[in-house]
């Protein structure tokens, strides 16, 4: 995932000089992620170190967008873009409904989430639902390196504001990635990782591979398991989550944010609405707990999706198929 990404803005990079990198320690020889070796590259006028300011980093952005620039902003860990959020969310996403259409603002900002690493309650957070409810912004969350590559390079040319969320856990995941430079996901496509019959486990980002080990094992149990990964989260493929759930009439939404008010919870609305009656047992949630996340490792394991709650929630869908009929 780390080189698909990095490939992303390489290429970006090489192909549009409107193109530009700015964040924290992205720059050599500090860079370490996906900005490694960019800088060295294409010089520092086109990969920028800023100071320690998320407000700033966004702003900054916003300004050379306006200016007819495609800034890449880096929020280094996803817990501090709060400190960003009136940039994003009243002036980013909304500058083409209030200048009438005449400007936008293609600014894509790209975040880490560290979830899962015992980083504690501050540098653990996954708050892509806060986005999602915000007019104007689009949000992905990429869960294989083919997806990652993809999508970014979408988003760098899209001509709105897109908040693209990389998953340190994932930064290892190893897949096969198109190396040419022409190769885009388009956004609004949800994509089915693997097909089933007898109920869909939707998802996105992490949470996939813990859904995808949860329906091996439940292959070997006799329940085929459909998995449908999300990939961005607005736009959102209704059309694909309705399709999956109309087919195996049984659904649990997996995914590393709170459960509480948390995407799935939107999920479970669409398909109460479109597919009232057709469904075979009320669709099950599995998120992470509504706790602060804790730095013991011990801990955190019981507040995070596994395979484990995901074979556990399809289990309860399926006894409450059989109870209902």
């Amino acid at each position: 995932m780390r080189e698909a990404l990095n490939l992303a803005l390489d290429q970006a990079l090489q192909a549009d000089d409107r193109v530009f990198l700015l964040g924290e320690d992205i720059a050599d020889p500090g860079a370490s992620g996906p900005t490694a070796g960019l800088s060295t590259k294409y010089g520092d006028d086109r990969v920028l170190d800023t100071p320690i300011s998320e407000a700033a980093i966004v702003g900054a952005a916003i300004g050379a967008a306006i200016d007819g620039l495609l800034p890449v902003a880096e929020i280094m860990i996803m817990d501090f873009i709060g400190i960003a959020a009136d940039q994003l969310i009243n002036n980013a996403a909304k500058l083409r409904f209030m200048t009438g259409g005449r400007t936008s603002a293609p600014i894509t900002v790209r975040t880490q989430v560290y979830a899962g690493l015992s980083t504690g309650a501050t540098h653990s957070q996954t708050l892509e639902a806060w986005f999602m409810h915000i007019p104007g912004m689009k949000v992905i969350v990429p869960s294989t390196p083919r997806d990652g590559k993809g999508l970014l390079t979408t988003a760098i040319f899209d001509e709105d504001p897109c908040l693209f969320i990389e998953t340190i856990r994932l930064q290892g995941k190893k897949g096969p990635v198109p190396v040419h430079p022409g190769f885009a996901i388009p956004l609004g496509q949800a994509d089915i990782k693997r097909p089933g019959t007898d109920v869909s486990v939707i998802s996105y980002g992490r949470s996939v591979h813990d859904a995808l080990a949860a329906a091996d094992t439940l292959q070997d149990q006799g329940i085929s398991a459909e998995v449908v990964d999300l990939r961005p989260l607005v736009p959102l493929d209704i059309d694909t989550i309705v399709e999956s759930a109309r087919r195996t009439r049984r659904v649990v939404i997996a995914h590393d944010a709170v459960q509480f008010a948390g995407p799935g919870a939107e999920i479970t609305a669409i398909l109460q609405s479109e597919l009232f009656g057709e469904l075979a047992a009320p669709v099950v949630r599995v998120g992470a707990r509504f706790v602060p996340s804790p730095a013991a490792a011990t801990l955190e394991a019981h507040v995070y999706p596994s395979p484990a709650r995901i074979i556990a929630a399809v289990h309860r869908t399926m006894e409450n198929a059989n109870v209902h009929g």
